[in-house]
Parts: C-alpha cells; sequence; structure tokens
C-alpha cells in the first residue's frame, strides 16, 4: 500500500521534498489545490492529524507516498520497537448495511477483493481485520461513504491508491476458487454487523516488512498476523468520529476494477529516470513529453549524422588484441614474416608407392 510523508515545517520540508522528489512533489501540488479537503490514506497512508482534531474539520491533502527505505528483516525490527498504545481499544459496533440487493453485490464484491487480495495468505482473522479497516473507514468521515469508493479510492489517482492490490497489477491474477470463497465468506459476515474486535476502530494497517514514514505519527493498536494496525490519535480515531452514514449506494466493481487496470497499464511502462537520461545522451535524440507516463523520441537525422562524423574511429582491429593472421584476414595486411604458418607441414610420400601404384 502507500505510504506517507508528514511534514512539520511545510515550507522548508516542500523544498526538501523537491529536491530530493521532484515528480512526488509536483503530484502533491497538483492534488493540494484539486482537493485542498481530501484524505489519503489508505491502509498504508495518511499524514499526521492534531490528538484534539474536530470532526467534519477539513484534513489537509496527502503528501507524496514513501515509506523508509530499509531492508525487510531491518523493518520488522524497527515495527516490533513501536509500542502499542495504552489506552482502552474498544471494539467497533456492527456494520449496519442499507442498501438493495445491487448494492449488496458490488459492495460484496469489493470488499471481498480487498479481503482476498490483501490478506489472501493469511487465516481467517488476518482476512476479518482487513475487513473491518474496510468498513471502519466507511464510517469515517476522512473517507467514502461506500464500500467501492475506500476500496478503489485513489486506484486510478498520479499519487497512488490506498490499497495497493488495486493499483500494483495484483487484479490481473485471477483468484483461486477456495481462496476467493473464503474472502467472499468473510466479506458477508462483516456486511451481516460481524465485528472483528481487536482492531477496534483502526483505519490503517501496512505490512510488518516495511516501515511508512507515518508509523510513529498514529496509535499502533492491534497485530495481526502479517499486519499492523493502527488508528489515529485524539478524538478523530475515537468512537464518536465514526459517524458518517453508509450511502447506500455503490460504484460498478467491475468497472471500478476495469479503470484500475487501464490506469495501472498506462504507468507501469513509464520511463525511469536513468531511462530519460541514457535516451538523452543519443547524438540527435529529442526528448518530448506525451500523454501522462509518456515520452515520445524523435531521431533528428542531420544531428546524429553529425554525431557520427565527428566521433572518434578507431580501428576494429585495433580495439582488441588478435593474431597477426587474424589482424591480415579483417585488413588484408600482409602477414609478419615470422608469423608461423596454419596447420601441419605437409609430410614427404615414400618413394615408388603413391606414384606406382594406381
Amino acid at each position: 500500500m502507500a505510504q506517507a510523508l508528514t511534514l512539520s515545517r511545510p515550507l522548508d520540508g516542500l523544498a526538501k521534498l523537491w529536491r530530493a522528489y521532484p515528480r512526488e512533489t509536483v503530484g502533491f501540488g497538483l492534488l493540494a489545490i484539486a482537493a485542498a479537503a481530501a484524505i489519503g490514506g489508505a491502509a498504508h497512508s495518511t499524514p499526521e492529524l492534531p490528538a484534539a482534531q474536530t470532526v467534519g474539520a477539513p484534513l489537509p491533502a496527502p503528501p507524496p507516498m514513501l515509506i523508509k527505505q530499509m531492508a525487510p528483516d531491518q523493518a520488522v525490527q524497527v515495527n516490533q520497537e513501536i509500542p502499542i498504545a495504552n489506552g482502552p481499544n474498544p471494539a467497533a459496533s456492527p456494520f449496519v448495511f442499507k442498501g438493495d440487493k445491487g448494492a449488496r453485490a458490488q459492495a460484496l464484491q469489493c470488499l471481498a477483493s480487498a479481503v482476498y487480495y490483501e490478506a489472501g495468505s493469511q487465516d481467517d482473522d488476518g482476512e476479518r481485520a482487513v475487513a473491518q479497516v474496510v468498513l471502519n473507514r466507511v464510517r469515517h468521515p476522512a473517507f467514502p461513504a461506500s464500500v467501492c469508493g475506500v476500496v478503489y479510492e485513489g486506484s486510478t489517482r498520479a499519487t497512488g491508491c490506498q490499497f495497493t492490490f488495486t493499483c500494483d497489477g495484483s487484479l490481473y491474477r485471477g483468484p483461486d476458487a477456495a481462496g476467493w470463497r473464503r474472502a467472499y465468506a468473510i466479506a458477508q459476515q462483516a456486511l451481516s454487523g460481524s465485528v472483528y474486535a481487536p482492531v477496534g476502530y483502526a483505519t490503517h494497517y501496512h505490512a510488518n516488512y516495511v516501515v511508512p514514514v507515518w508509523a510513529q505519527t498514529l496509535s499502533k493498536n492491534a497485530i495481526v498476523g502479517a499486519h499492523i494496525f493502527y488508528r489515529w490519535a485524539g478524538n478523530w480515531g475515537g468512537p464518536t468520529a465514526f459517524a458518517q452514514r453508509y450511502s447506500g449506494h455503490e460504484a460498478n466493481a467491475t468497472a471500478l476494477r476495469n479503470a484500475a487496470l487501464a490506469a495501472e497499464a498506462a504507468t507501469a511502462n513509464q520511463p525511469t529516470e536513468q531511462a530519460l537520461k541514457e535516451l538523452g545522451n543519443i547524438p540527435g535524440a529529442e526528448l518530448k513529453a506525451g500523454a501522462p507516463g509518456r515520452v515520445s523520441v524523435r531521431l533528428n537525422l542531420e544531428a546524429a549524422r553529425k554525431a557520427s562524423a565527428d566521433a572518434p574511429h578507431v580501428d576494429y582491429v585495433k580495439k582488441f588484441e588478435s593474431s597477426d593472421n587474424l589482424k591480415w584476414t579483417l585488413s588484408e595486411q600482409t602477414v609478419a614474416t615470422d608469423e608461423k604458418p596454419l596447420g601441419k607441414a605437409p609430410t614427404a610420400e615414400p618413394s615408388g608407392t603413391a606414384a606406382t601404384q594406381r
């Protein structure tokens, strides 16, 4: 999933981000203009909020999504050192679904997909924990008021998705039948009011082998399988904050899936910075920005020919060590006087044999 960076001094931090992550900083600026009151935060991303955040107050736009660069085993150790928050960790209230059969079918499809792709390799509790986070978000004003809206939030956005499986190509991998049946059953139970109490009102989680930069800014409240769960500190993460009403409407799950795959395909082959640098070093190559994530390359033939003519020429045979025979073969030079002939010298035939016998 995505990881977010929290800045305590916005201007200084933004300058540092621009130097280190110019592309991400541009994305942050565009998103802030387009949605100043939006929240970013997928199960792995959200900025730090004050402990006494007032419910309903506008939230900052999500900053660039980053994780701390470290080896997985080191990340596990760092995560273990973050203590679980003291104080109560009440169970969430049962989710009450209020929608027609069509909306329920779409919600089940979206929730089961999140459960399967996010925790399909874990046991039932690991899957229940993910389902609980999704439904917690549906009832929190920082997130969309529908199941599919929560699951696919940001899946087509340049700044990143909220649940990794919606933008990393996982959806190309079809679920196995047994795994899907298990995930679907757990999604049905959750939509019918089943509560997984250990994660409480958690709205964020991440795998234990990565460390998002926000990990120590939230309240760590549970560990289930390979996932670590968090809630916001203060009132914003307390029971009274989860007062958003379920919309009763769901987008088409198949359409959301197809849109997510299309967005992933459009950005999957984006040229890296190193590739752009190498392209720019080709004589006569002219780079031109195209559609988002695309770069077109035009070859200026006149410039390419001039670069070729001006390039220093070194004979091929001088670029490596070779025998005089090979040099003579390649360049028609006269063989050296001391070069030994190839093959064996002919031997004299015994007299009176081949010449007389026919």
